[in-house]
């Protein structure tokens, strides 16, 4: 939206092609992130299904379209959130472990619709713009053995280095 209100077009816009879960993607997203919203939907005819939609999810506009089982989701293109703090940390792990998600291994966690995400402490992004690269190496060896990021333990790490 600019100052006035209207829609504009970015130059650049994630497409997502789902499978047939579209409508619940958006569904969560929506809910989960501040800052989102429905934008259009087109259905498959006047009652059914959400074929395609744009929508924004925590101020990022992405398309997206009911694609088939053709398509899948892949750790090659992930979505990054930008968490103040721990508790934001804990707040979206624990709404996408609620809704299905499946932990894997750094901070990344993927949604029931296939779509991995990376729920990262500001903090973490501070601490390897360190000058010190002992520092920093200490700081990404404690992320590799966590799963959920745990700023207490990544402040610890830098610390002792």
């Amino acid at each position: 939206f600019n100052l006035t209100g209207d829609t504009f077009m970015n130059k650049v816009t994630p497409f997502l092609m789902f499978n047939d879960q579209l409508e619940a993607a958006i569904e969560f997203y929506t809910a989960t992130f501040p800052d989102s919203e429905v934008r259009n939907v087109a259905r498959t005819g006047q009652d059914g299904p959400i074929s395609s939609a744009e929508f924004v999810v925590g101020g990022q506009r992405f398309m997206a379209y009911n694609g088939g089982s053709y398509f899948s989701f892949s750790e090659g293109v992930s979505l990054y959130v930008d968490c103040a703090d721990q508790a934001e940390v804990d707040e979206y792990w624990d709404k996408l472990l609620k809704a299905g998600a499946k932990p894997t291994a750094c901070g990344w966690i993927k949604d029931p619709f296939g779509l991995s995400w990376q729920i990262v402490p500001r903090r973490f992004t501070e601490l390897i713009g360190d000058a010190d690269a002992r520092k920093v190496k200490a700081v990404m060896d404690a992320m590799m053995t966590m799963v959920k990021l745990d700023v207490a333990g990544l402040e610890k790490a830098y610390r002792e280095a």
